[in-house]
């Protein structure tokens, strides 16, 4: 039985993805680790994640900020997450008054600092408002991570780091960017716990060898008391 025009464009669309995402695992799954290692360095010490992106990106740069203020998996505290196309507000006045390739580059002047990252969602990699933003992160201190559709292209070259997924199709892109989002958030999760269990490890450690030294002051002027009373 032939297939009907809509069941082989869905076949096409599968095995795009799927194509894609072996792509994703061969040659991305080391940066992600990298960048879920590095965030749980920079949030849990009080730094920040700002996050943006045009249309559907914009969207999986919301679920990025949603998991961390939120939590991905496990129970864990919040960390401060800023999707900065939900800011309708500052976009609509910002846009409305500097122009729409300022709407997050503003925004990032005012909430970013030195140590914060920055992730930035664009299937072309071509986006003004993006490039804008990603120029005004790194001149204030800002690291800044790209998500991006196939390389070469501006956004991921302006970025301190990228993730370009090879795909013919914007849809591909955006799919192949939101399995990104989770093993971003799954590697964080991960350095967190190492992290804790290490800090943990640590910290018992210190307390048995400060019990140890206590119980040794403790226990040597008992011993001299001892040994005057057995010479008397």
């Amino acid at each position: 039985m032939s297939r009907s025009p809509a069941s082989t464009g869905a076949h096409q669309h599968c095995q795009a993805l799927e194509d894609a995402l072996r792509r994703l695992r061969v040659h991305g799954l080391d940066q992600l680790a990298h960048w879920g290692h590095r965030l749980a360095a920079v949030l849990p010490a009080g730094g920040r994640l700002l996050a943006a992106g045009n249309g559907g990106s914009a969207a999986q740069a919301q679920h990025l900020t949603a998991e961390l203020v939120g939590r991905y998996r496990e129970e864990r505290p919040a960390y401060s997450a800023i999707a900065l196309h939900a800011e309708t507000s500052s976009v609509t006045a910002i846009g409305n008054d500097y122009g729409f390739e300022q709407v997050f580059a503003r925004q990032v002047a005012a909430h970013g600092r030195d140590g914060d990252v920055l992730v930035l969602l664009s299937t072309s990699g071509r986006s003004g408002n993006l490039l804008s933003a990603a120029r005004t992160a790194r001149a204030a201190g800002v690291e800044v991570w790209a998500l991006t559709g196939a390389a070469p292209n501006p956004l991921a070259e302006a970025a301190d780091q990228a993730l370009c997924i090879d795909a013919a199709s914007a849809a591909t892109v955006q799919e192949a960017h939101l399995v990104a989002v989770h093993l971003l958030c799954e590697s964080f999760d991960s350095a967190l716990a190492s992290s804790s269990s290490a800090t943990a490890a640590a910290s018992s450690a210190t307390a048995t060898a400060t019990a140890s030294s206590t119980a040794a002051v403790s226990t040597a002027p008992r011993r001299a008391v001892a040994a005057v009373r057995r010479t008397r």
